[in-house]
Order: C-alpha cells, then structure tokens, then sequence
C-alpha cells in the first residue's frame, strides 16, 4: 500500500491511543471513577484501526460493548467518551449509557450494543434503507465471534444475501467469546466459510498486523461500494486482557496470553516503520507523549464534568403526553 509518513504516523497514533485510553481507562476502573461493566480493546487496536480507515464519513457503524477503541478512531472526542464512562451529563449519552452504550450521531456512530448479536439485525435495516433511498453509503458491523453462535447471526446474514444490503460484516475472532474457547462452541472453525454458506463474498485476515486489515478491509468496502452486495471479514485477533475488568480468566493459560503479546500489532507496526525508514525513534517519542497528553486532557475534562441533577433522572424514561 503507498502510504507516506503522515499518513503512517497517524495510523499508529490511533493504535496507541487506543492503547493508552484502554490502560487509564482500567486505571480509572480501580479507583472506582468508573463504574458497572468494563470491556478493554488492548490487543485488538489494528481492526478497528485498520477497518475504520476504509470508510467515509457518511458511512454508518455499530459496534458491540467493546466499543471505546472504535468510537475514538471513528472521531469521538475522548473526553467526552471518558465523561460517558464516568457517568457524567457530558459524557455523549449523558452518563446513562456508561462503557456499553456510546453512541453520536454526528460520527454516525450508533453504539455501544450490549446484546450480543442484537445489532446485525439493525445493521441490515440501515443496509436497506440506504439502498432503497439509492445512497452509496456502507454499514459496518463489528460483532465478536461468539456472536456467531447466536441465532440472530444467521437471520441477519440471510436478509443481508436475500436483499443484497450494502453491508460489512466484521467479525472480531478473539477466540475466546466471554469466556469459551472458539473450538468448544463452532463446529466450524473457519468462521468465514459461514459467510460463504449464505452467498456471500468473505474473508479472513490476520487481525494482528495492520497493513493485513487494511488491505482486507479496501477490498471488501470497493467490493461493496461497486455491487452493493454484502461482504463478510473475519479478523482473527486476541485482546490481551480478560473479557471484562470482573473476569477472573480462568479459561486460558498465562503462557498463551504472553504469546500472543509476542505479536502485538502496535509493536510490529512500529518495528515495521522503523525497518523501513518512515519513523524514528524521536518521532514515535513525540506520538507517544501526545497521545499521553490527550488521555491526561480526557480524565481531567470527564473528572471536571458534573452528575445529571436529580430532578432530570426520568427525563427521557417516559414519553410526554401530547397536547
């Protein structure tokens, strides 16, 4: 891929604010700034990173409640996704949404779904509307694979072949679902050939090396943006800490995480730009204390923020009587 160095030293910004958003968000988390459920995206920064590059910005995306890294590559500011996750009026949901539900309509960016396996549904009903309005617009729809499992998985990828929805399916493969390793719950292993059962175009990449997402993901959104048929990705990936910040992680050995830390994406691309002349070390300092300085602004911004009132609590519960 031509790529010059601006353009390089964005893409592993990205990675590596994700990365730092993720470890001061964990930080947070034990000093109880942050509360109820927490889900980090450490070790899976080149899909969204690599997927999200291919869109435009009139293009929709969902995401499951794994939800921050892809949020702030989108565009979200990450003060306010930190305000959001303290439970601030700031925060883009006004607090109520919390990690799980992010959502901004501005970005297109509409969630945060908690349900696992719920969004596919919505994500063909944008796919239709878009077509039927003869929009050259794309959906993408970022699911886990213990999605998959999951009935809805495959009512969705039936309505997408049958109506021919300008959809991107994106499966996050990080083997491990909450907490049940991928052979235990697919017979089939080759999550792509599920794809493939419904007539549609799929892939896999390896979710670890950026440059490999990339690629993937141009060709599926060409793909998509030329037919206005449906692809389906399957980026096979592997977060590096437990499913969420109450996991004991019992289901997998140490030495297998330490492993797969041997191939952490925001390491080899480094490595990758050092090799090849794009990047110095003074340049990835500088990317480096930068992103530090935008995570520092975004627990300041989200600790200075305030509590919604509490007179305010059930506005939005009900609907208001019509006059």
């Amino acid at each position: 891929m031509n790529l010059n160095p601006d353009q390089v030293k964005k893409l592993l910004s990205q990675m590596l604010l994700i990365r730092r958003f993720e470890e001061k968000a964990a930080e947070m988390y034990t000093k109880e700034k942050i509360r109820g459920f927490l889900h980090l995206y450490i070790g899976e920064e080149a899909v969204a990173v690599g997927v999200l590059q291919a869109l435009q910005p009139d293009d929709n995306v969902m995401c499951t409640y794994r939800e921050h890294g892809h949020a702030l590559v989108r565009g979200m500011e990450p003060g306010v996704i930190m305000a959001e996750m303290y439970g601030k009026l700031e925060g883009c949901s006004r607090g109520r949404g919390g990690s799980m539900h992010l959502f901004d309509a501005k970005t297109k960016f509409y969630g945060g779904n908690a349900i696992v396996a719920g969004h596919l549904a919505m994500a063909v009903g944008l796919g239709l509307a878009d077509k039927k309005l003869q929009r050259n617009q794309i959906t993408c729809c970022f699911f886990g694979e213990g999605a998959m499992a999951e009935g809805a998985f495959h009512e969705a990828m039936n309505l997408a072949a049958l109506w021919q929805v300008p959809v991107l399916f994106v499966c996050e493969n990080n083997l491990y679902a909450m907490g049940t390793a991928l052979r235990y719950t697919h017979a089939q292993q080759d999550l792509e050939k599920k794809g493939a059962a419904y007539g549609i175009a799929s892939s896999s990449v390896d979710g670890m090396d950026l440059m490999a997402v990339m690629q993937a993901a141009n060709e599926a959104v060409d793909s998509i943006r030329q037919t206005g048929q449906p692809h389906f990705l399957v980026c096979n990936t592997y977060r590096f800490r437990a499913h969420s910040m109450f996991d004991a992680e019992l289901y997998r050995e140490k030495k297998e995480v330490e492993e797969w830390k041997q191939r952490d994406p925001i390491t080899s691309f480094k490595e990758l730009l050092l090799q090849q002349k794009m990047l110095n070390d003074e340049d990835y300092q500088a990317i480096e204390k930068q992103v530090q300085q935008e995570v520092e602004q975004a627990v300041a911004f989200a600790e200075s923020c305030s509590f919604e009132p509490v007179e305010e609590l059930l506005k939005y519960t009900y609907s208001e009587k019509a006059n």
